[in-house]
């Protein structure tokens, strides 16, 4: 009997790219190089006047006027913080500053909170256009309603004082719409069971609503509290007696004393403007993307 003899086919050759592959990997890591180096530009953009505003604030004026530069001091020196302090009435700046924020931020998040449940969840004549024009006002320039303000805030008798300082800017058209976007982005399942457990707007909003949008309504708050805190131009105009100036103008009433010779002074009077909402973008940093985040998932809706 013959043999048969079964021959196999020839296994084809590879292409799935592994010859390839070190000259692909080679392009990834000059990429990832580029993107670094990009990343620690940008940086430095952020971080050197940081830094230089710390080691400025800290340095005798004989190390800031040395060349070439030093980029450390020798000794740490609190001389320069000590006489802001007695140039300038700090004390009252910062009290100011933090009633206008507490007060201010907090008013302006429970309006917006208020505002975007309403225009999410309350059918009412009219929402959609009364949307579009929140919308506008974010897009109008705050210093177009300086004049109207002065106006109206003069008229009630509340120039100098703390109302006149934190009305103008309890309404936030932002908070308002990034709230709303996020609160459509919210289980619908939810909501409608705590309406057929009788639940009313009220208990929704706070049992519900809001325990699920912590992410969001910490982001609104934080660039409340920044907005109020770092606020110019209104405290300027508002307000015309130290006593009731806040930081930001206190630190120009530093720089008019000192002049534009003596930085060390100069710079720690910033450094007590700066590191409070440093300190606090550090502790509420963690919210942001993920209100964000949400935000967005809640404008496709």
């Amino acid at each position: 009997m013959a043999r048969t003899t079964i021959t196999s086919p020839t296994t084809p050759a590879r292409t799935d790219g592994a010859a390839t592959r070190p000259g692909h990997r080679r392009r990834m890591l000059t990429r990832n190089w580029w993107g670094l180096l990009l990343l620690i530009a940008v940086g430095l953009v952020f971080l050197v006047p940081l830094y230089m505003l710390l080691t400025t604030a800290f340095k005798t004026n004989s190390e800031i006027y040395t060349w070439p530069m030093k980029w450390l001091p020798s000794k740490l020196t609190t001389d320069n913080l000590a006489e802001a302090w007695e140039t300038a009435p700090f004390g009252a700046f910062i009290k100011n500053s933090l009633i206008v924020t507490v007060v201010g931020a907090a008013l302006k998040v429970v309006l917006a909170v208020f505002a975007a449940y309403a225009f999410t969840f309350l059918p009412f004549p009219g929402k959609k256009w009364l949307f579009v024009v929140m919308l506008g006002a974010l897009m109008v320039p705050g210093h177009v309603t300086l004049l109207v303000n002065y106006i109206t805030i003069g008229n009630m008798g509340l120039i100098n004082t703390y109302a006149g300082l934190i009305l103008p800017g309890v309404a936030s058209a932002f908070g308002t719409f990034l709230l709303r976007q996020h609160f459509m982005s919210l289980p619908s399942e939810v909501l409608e069971a705590a309406e057929v457990d009788g639940a009313g707007h009220l208990r929704r909003l706070i049992s519900f609503t809001l325990p699920m949008s912590i992410p969001a309504v910490a982001t609104v708050a934080l660039v409340a509290v920044i907005d109020e805190w770092n606020n110019f131009v209104w405290p300027l105009i508002i307000t015309n007696s130290v006593n009731m100036r806040t930081l930001p103008i206190g630190l120009m009433y530093l720089k008019s004393n000192e002049g534009l010779t003596n930085w060390g002074v100069l710079m720690s009077g910033t450094l007590i403007v700066v590191l409070p909402m440093l300190l606090v973008f550090l502790f509420a940093q963690r919210y942001i993307v993920s209100g964000l985040a949400g935000a967005a998932a809640g404008g496709g809706r």
